[in-house]
């Protein structure tokens, strides 16, 4: 695995930002294939597209460094430039992009309930293309694996910005994480050819995005992940999975309620 995939002069060009910017980049042309789908202006969801990704890459950052300080971390660590070039928490990344979302839908005047089931697909193609940049980089890797699909990272590099174990069979995390959202992607795109209302697919999205976090969250191996509490299951990414599972619900009873509304009247 390669966290610099190269160098001009001394300025280090990072397999993680390549693959977020391509992540994001096909997001944005999902989006706007589903947005025409349902009747929307595809240059709505670009200017709600880059007000997300703002929000996401300072939501990630800001949770990141919130667990990490939690964790024992001090300011002078949290706030190195070599710490900064982590990925970040993505959970962190996805309730910072949800909050400007509402507030960005609400001046574009766009219909809340299309455009987050317009959204919520390209969500989880950005986030699958993410991980893969997290598997380059090294970070939010595993723990300690025996399986013949085990990985072994080795560059320096990944140790030095991550403190990605080096020579020591992992499971690879990032790749099921990978997998858990092209899976996600998969159902929702499939969920919209029986789609009983408006508003159900976004629903699903946080409900299943909860699911495979908590599954996958076994193999986390980059962070102390029980300080909750003091609950050794409750690390951050499950309490905000089960926050997620929660808000997904809400959403579902939510736009459930609106639709069966509209055709009572």
């Amino acid at each position: 695995m390669h966290p610099i995939l190269f160098k001009i002069g001394s300025f280090p060009i990072g397999t993680y930002g390549l693959l977020l910017t391509l992540g994001f980049f096909m997001a944005l042309l999902l989006a706007q294939k589903l947005a025409r789908k349902e009747g929307l202006a595809p240059e709505s969801i670009s200017d709600l597209a880059i007000t997300l990704l703002l929000a996401g890459v300072i939501g990630s950052k800001l949770l990141m460094i919130i667990v990490d300080l939690c964790s024992g971390a001090t300011f002078a660590q949290v706030f190195d430039l070599g710490y900064l070039r982590a990925g970040g928490a993505i959970h962190g990344g996805i309730i910072g992009a949800t909050l400007a979302f509402f507030w960005r839908v609400k001046r574009l005047k766009l219909p809340l309930a299309r455009t987050l089931d317009c959204m919520t697909p390209a969500v989880a193609l950005g986030q699958a293309i993410g991980r893969l940049g997290c598997f380059s980089a090294g970070c939010c890797y595993g723990t300690a694996c025996n399986l013949p699909w085990a990985v072994t990272f080795t560059d320096p590099n990944a140790q030095a910005l991550s403190g990605t174990p080096l020579a020591m069979p992992l499971h690879p995390v990032q790749l099921y994480t990978f997998l858990t959202n092209i899976t996600i992607m998969t159902i929702l795109l499939l969920m919209r050819r029986h789609r009983r209302f408006v508003g159900q697919i976004s629903g699903c999205y946080f409900i299943l995005e909860g699911i495979g976090r908590i599954i996958t969250e076994h193999w986390r191996g980059d962070l102390d992940r029980g300080f909750l509490l003091d609950i050794p299951w409750l690390s951050t990414g499950r309490a905000t999975s089960c926050l997620f599972i929660v808000f997904g619900v809400a959403l579902l009873f939510w736009f459930a309620r609106r639709a069966r509304t509209a055709v009572a009247v």
